[in-house]
């Protein structure tokens, strides 16, 4: 008798080679388009296997999120060692943290995780509250600066921060469902006004 054919096991991906999967699917088609048994197909395993990595569908969107915002963080933290003026700086981020046009996939995930955040366990909402406590600090220490080298008003940078983030996330909204009137370019120029009006020194 010939002996039994071996198994071939097939290692799993990496799993930022997931992650990049499910970002790309988001990009092509939409959550929607983001099933685990797709997913599954896109990177050779079951989704009984990627469950068993992420457990539910919410970890592995909160999971592809913080890969996302590992990425965009490595350009921001480039963007701000930048040589160059505090407000050519803030200009670049506010370019960055804004999304790059209607249905945006970081911004598009962004949107389904805050919406699920809502019945969200603790440990979920830290890791969120990491994301945007990043983003807050970098902010902060940008407003800081030019206050200090006498480029901006006086301001306190911590509540500035706090509301001009509320400002861009209120846009970044519109610009990723796409409302009229509040494309990427007309934003840019709107947030440049609003630097302008709210930055600018009385001695100007």
């Amino acid at each position: 008798m010939p002996p039994a054919p071996r198994r071939t096991h097939h290692a799993a991906p990496p799993r930022e080679d997931v992650l990049a999967a499910a970002m790309a699917t988001i990009a092509a088609r939409g959550l929607d388009g983001l099933t685990m048994a797709g997913l599954g197909r896109e990177v050779g395993m079951s989704s009984g296997h990627l469950l068993y990595y992420f457990r539910t569908k919410d970890e592995l969107l909160l999971r592809t999120l913080e890969w996302s915002e590992d990425r965009l963080g490595a350009e921001r933290r480039a963007l701000l060692t930048e040589p160059g003026t505090a407000r050519e700086r803030l200009d670049a981020y506010i370019g960055l943290y804004l999304p790059a046009g209607h249905r945006d996939p970081h911004w598009t995930l962004w949107l389904e995780v805050w919406g699920r955040s809502q019945n969200a366990d603790d440990d979920a909402r830290a890791r969120q509250a990491a994301i945007e406590g990043a983003w807050h600090r970098d902010l902060v220490a940008l407003l800081a600066e030019g206050v200090s080298r006498g480029e901006f008003r006086a301001v306190d940078a911590d509540r500035f921060a706090t509301r001009l983030r509320a400002l861009l996330d209120g846009f970044s909204v519109h610009v990723t469902v796409g409302i009229p009137g509040t494309g990427r370019e007309q934003v840019l120029v709107q947030a440049a006004e609003f630097l302008d009006e709210a930055l600018k020194k009385a001695a100007d």
